[in-house]
């Protein structure tokens, strides 16, 4: 046996290691268990807005006696106040969705020089999460986009940027929770937010 050689064999993993390459897997993991957890939380809205189980299962590819469940777990409990969804609402996760939405769009429509992709990309996959320094990370980036194609972008995205931006800066007046939990209104605002600039009124 060569010198050194042994010791080749026998030299275990750090933990360091270890910590890097399950790194990426565990976010994938991560963002699997939160995406689903999401998902019903979202078909608890969908049964306050009076949708059948079998239109929530075919918009959430799930079985009818998995639908069936959770709709009749939502149904039992007390009913959910009603979802205000009006673009113009000042709650942090609601703007954030906002944000998010309009960086998508950004990053969708400049894919080769988007500023914001990165960014974006982490956020969708899980990688990154919504906290006041990856927010002010995706403002700034999105900062840069509307200046640099400002020339050609349609006056709703600086439009809907600006009031975004201002809503951030100002903390929400009103003490009361607005309904529906923090990822839920994420989801709407940014699913709202993008829908609005398509049709051209953000």
């Amino acid at each position: 046996m060569a010198a050194g050689e042994n010791t080749r064999h026998s030299a275990t993993l750090t933990e360091e290691q270890a910590e890097r390459m399950l790194a990426g897997m565990n976010d994938v993991i991560r963002a699997g268990e939160e995406m689903r957890k999401l998902r019903a939380e979202m078909i608890k809205v969908f049964v306050g807005l009076g949708w059948t189980q079998d239109r929530i299962a075919r918009l959430t590819d799930m079985s009818q006696p998995a639908v069936s469940k959770q709709v009749t777990k939502y149904r039992d409990a007390d009913p959910a106040p009603p979802m205000d969804l009006s673009l113009d609402q000042h709650d942090i996760p609601w703007l954030e969705g906002r944000l998010w939405g309009l960086a998508e769009d950004l990053s969708e429509t400049y894919a080769d020089s988007a500023r914001c992709t990165r960014c974006v990309n982490a956020l969708a996959r899980g990688r990154k999460r919504f906290t006041p320094e990856s927010v002010d990370e995706l403002r700034r980036l999105v900062e840069e986009d509307l200046r640099l194609h400002a020339g050609e972008l349609p006056g709703g995205h600086r439009s809907a940027y600006d009031d975004i931006s201002r809503a951030l800066d100002v903390p929400p007046r009103t003490a009361a929770a607005p309904a529906g939990t923090a990822p839920v209104r994420r989801a709407l605002a940014h699913r709202i937010q993008r829908d609005r600039l398509r049709d051209g009124d953000a």
